[in-house]
Formats: C-alpha cells, sequence, structure tokens
C-alpha cells in the first residue's frame, strides 16, 4: 500500500462539479483562510470509505498524504490516522500523536481539525499531567490551527461529560479575532450545555455574554430556549 495507490482511489471518485463546490465552501479564495487549497472533488462518505480500504497504510506513506496539496487527500490521510489511533498499542498512539502535533501546519482547515483533533490529541492527553499545559500552548499559538485544534480537543472531555478544560480553553480563546476559533468557542460553550450542565453554559453566558464576539454567542446560545436566547441577545446588545 503507498500513497499513490490511495490517490489513485481518490482521482477515481472525484468529479470537476464536486470540487467546484468544494472550492467554494472552504474558501480558497484571496484573503481567504483556505486560499490555495485544492480539491480533487470527493465527498467525505467517499474519502471515509477510502480510508477504511487502506486502514493499514504505512506512517510514511500517510505523511505523504497529510503533505499534500489536495485538500482530499490530507483528509483522507488523517481519517487514517484516527482509524489507526484507535486501534493502536498505548505505543503506537503515543507515535501518532507525536507526528500530528509535529504536523499541524497541514491540518489546515476546519474540517481537518474536526475530524482528527479531539480524536487525537483529547485522548492521547486525557490522563496525562501536562494535559492543560499543552492544550494551552497550542491556543497561545499563532498559527489559527493550532488554536481551533486546541479548542476542539476538548470535545473529548465534554462527551466525557466534563467541562473544566473547555471553560478553561473557552476564557482564553474568548475574544480571539478568527471567525473559525470564535465559532469553535462557542460550539464547545454549546455542547457543556448541552451534554455536561446547562447551569455551567448560563453561568459562563451570564459572565461573558456582554462581551463576547456576536458569533460565538450565537452559536453558544442554539439550542437554549427562546426566552433564554433573547435574554442573553440582549445583554449583548447592551454592551455592544
Amino acid at each position: 500500500m503507498t500513497a499513490e495507490d490511495v490517490s489513485k482511489a481518490l482521482k477515481m471518485a472525484s468529479t470537476p462539479e464536486r470540487a467546484r463546490a468544494n472550492a467554494w465552501f472552504f474558501k480558497t479564495g484571496p484573503g481567504q483562510y483556505g486560499e490555495g487549497d485544492k480539491f480533487l472533488g470527493v465527498t467525505v462518505p467517499q474519502q471515509r470509505k477510502v480510508a477504511k480500504t487502506f486502514k493499514d497504510l504505512p506512517l510514511q506513506e500517510v505523511e505523504k498524504l497529510i503533505q499534500s496539496p489536495w485538500h482530499e487527500q490530507r483528509l483522507t490521510g488523517l481519517l487514517i490516522l484516527v482509524g489507526q489511533f484507535q486501534h493502536g498499542t498505548d505505543s503506537q498512539r503515543k507515535t501518532i500523536y507525536e507526528f500530528y502535533i509535529s504536523h499541524t501546519k497541514w491540518v489546515n482547515n476546519w474540517d481537518l481539525v474536526d475530524s482528527s483533533a479531539s480524536y487525537i490529541v483529547g485522548q492521547w492527553l486525557d490522563d496525562k499531567p501536562e494535559k492543560l499545559k499543552v492544550l494551552q500552548t497550542l491556543a497561545e499559538s499563532d498559527l489559527l490551527w493550532e488554536r481551533r485544534i486546541a479548542m476542539i480537543s476538548t470535545l473529548e472531555y465534554i462527551a466525557k461529560g466534563r467541562a473544566d478544560e473547555a471553560l478553561v480553553l473557552a476564557e482564553q480563546l474568548l475574544y480571539d479575532k478568527h471567525d473559525l476559533i470564535q465559532k469553535a468557542v462557542g460550539w464547545m460553550l454549546r455542547e457543556i450545555g448541552k451534554r455536561v450542565d446547562r447551569r455551567l453554559l448560563m453561568d459562563f453566558l451570564d459572565n461573558y455574554a456582554g462581551t463576547m464576539p456576536r458569533t460565538t454567542l450565537r452559536y453558544a446560545i442554539e439550542h437554549l430556549p427562546p426566552g433564554q436566547k433573547q435574554h442573553y441577545m440582549q445583554l449583548k446588545s447592551k454592551k455592544s
């Protein structure tokens, strides 16, 4: 199995119509966050199918995919990596985690982060004493994608009923200027309200709703009752 075999399988599933649609959806125009990204035109379900076929691809071949200029090759490489992490020994998982952390500049769109961060970084760090320090260091990065990796990694803990890590990262990234970080923070806050404790979400909003970015607030309150949504939006309006 080689990266070239994966590339051929993806090209067989590609269409020019899908490539054009993806290029528009993932903001590849000048000055946009996905500027210069290239698309073959393959759907995510098709990429998952290819990743399953090549689930035992050697790491050096996975690296070729992750460093590819083609978006779908990078995502398929990451999907293979996630599968290998989930089924690996502790030693293998450590190797995959370290590989991922050293290749973050190629995990360079929101779907790439969201399909991998919590499953690799979040899971590996869960029982590690350096967990919060690593996540906070990522959250301080100048690289947009490392900041999103930090926030999205906490979904692993939210899914287990814990909000502490996500709340710390949400405070740290709350006033980030980039739309993709504002959305990530709001998403994790929303998940805290859904999966952990709505009171924790409301306490956070009581403290910050008036000053947090509007995008973050809208994401965070998405599943609140209409009256509570209105309350927090009014707090934002009063302080805008």
